[in-house]
């Protein structure tokens, strides 16, 4: 029986406004570069899975500048490349510099509060286990996320970042629950499922765009309501 229910944050509860397919299509335009927006959004999420194994290995906090731009710059280059993009470093470099001019405001996915109210309202302990090396506190009170989360554990509290076993190790601790009595949902599959799995919660991959067809044995859904229509259907 499933008594706790805990989440990733970035891709999976939050995204970036304006989207970041839109402001890569910008950007490449500068250069004379025609892509659609919704061709980059794969190229950017295996772009995502490379920078989220790198932060695992070595938080990028703790990394030093040229470490931190060259890291940024391989990022890009894999964007490019599964784009089909020719790179060089020349043009790497300007899409950088002007991508560090944009804004980005941290936004709810549509789904996020309707499905963790109902989550919560049916007596499941709701968490986040996120591999962040600042203080989220004041960003999950700001997008109403406070009220809804019993359990917030991160890389910055407990020195370890996913998919090390400690880090949802502490999560099930705080939530007095048995791993195998507890969901993790996220939308990277190495980092998130397979590190929840290794832990012995049950890894439940998010693919809002269906980029990991065939990918896990899993459960894996669309978006959060189907993830609530499933306890619902488990609980029967």
């Amino acid at each position: 029986m499933i008594k706790a229910v805990f989440f990733d944050l970035y891709q999976t509860l939050i995204r970036y406004e304006p989207p970041r397919e839109e402001v890569q299509a910008k950007v490449l335009n500068d250069f004379g570069i025609e892509a659609a927006p919704e061709s980059l959004r794969r190229p950017l999420a295996i772009a995502d899975e490379f920078i989220y194994q790198e932060h695992a290995r070595l938080p990028i906090g703790k990394r030093t500048d040229e470490e931190k731009r060259a890291l940024y710059a391989q990022y890009q280059g894999i964007v490019l490349k599964e784009a089909g993009i020719e790179s060089s470093q020349e043009l790497i470099g300007g899409i950088l510099s002007k991508m560090q001019k944009f804004k980005f405001a941290l936004v709810l996915f549509d789904d996020v509060l309707p499905a963790l109210s109902e989550l919560k309202g049916k007596g499941l302990i709701l968490g986040l286990i996120s591999n962040v090396d600042y203080d989220i506190a004041p960003l999950c009170q700001k997008l109403g996320l406070s009220p809804l989360l019993q359990i917030v554990v991160t890389s910055q509290d407990t020195g370890f970042n996913k998919p090390q076993p400690q880090i949802f190790s502490e999560a099930i601790r705080q939530a007095g629950v048995q791993a195998q009595e507890a969901m993790y949902v996220g939308d990277q599959y190495q980092i998130d499922v397979i590190g929840a799995n290794s832990a012995g919660l049950h890894g439940v991959l998010l693919d809002r765009n269906s980029y990991f067809e065939g990918a896990t044995e899993n459960l894996k859904i669309r978006n959060l309501h189907q993830l609530v229509e499933h306890l619902r259907t488990v609980k029967k």
